[in-house]
């Protein structure tokens, strides 16, 4: 029997308690999980760099034995075929990611038409939650600790909370 591999695919800028959630159940489902550290071009700049990103994938999946991180800038449906894998496995959080995601679907499967795409809706605790809730919560030094895991806790503080008395740039 074929090896079902699947890929979760993100920017994880950063990685979320909803990210690893997904990233959770998709391991139950398949023999091999990839996360996917991706390029996002519709975003100009990231909190963190590639290589960081995927040193904080990896601290918090490190603990699943049928998950592995990599990271590639290229077009994704090209990656999936290079590993064989059979899925994308992508999180929903509302109807609004729907749209955007679906259109990828649809692409990735023209570019790769054996590659499904298996949407998870996110589990009702972390709906609301996603990498831009974290970064701005941080800037303005506010409590990310129900976001993040704690092993990454301190160093998402530290790169994104405000410098104690510094003026704010106007």
């Amino acid at each position: 029997m074929e090896k079902r591999i699947a890929i979760c695919p993100g920017s994880f800028d950063p990685i979320t308690k909803g990210h690893l959630d997904i990233i959770r159940r998709a391991a139950t489902l398949f023999d091999e999980v990839i996360v996917l550290i991706m390029v996002n071009y519709t975003k100009a700049n990231t909190a963190f760099t590639a290589a960081e990103r995927v040193e904080m994938a990896r601290r918090v999946t490190s603990d699943i034995p049928n998950v592995r991180v990599d990271y590639y800038a290229g077009l994704l449906a090209d990656y999936a075929r290079q590993q064989g894998a059979c899925t994308l496995v992508k999180g929903l959080r509302a109807v609004t990611d729907f749209e955007y995601e679906f259109q990828m679907a649809l692409t990735n499967k023209k570019l790769y038409p054996s590659l499904e795409t298996l949407f998870l809706t996110t589990d009702i605790q972390y709906m609301y939650l996603s990498s831009s809730v974290v970064r701005q919560v941080a800037s303005f030094g506010g409590d990310i600790s129900e976001f993040v895991c704690p092993e990454l806790l301190e160093d998402i503080q530290k790169r994104l909370a405000p410098a104690s008395g510094a003026l704010p740039n106007a």
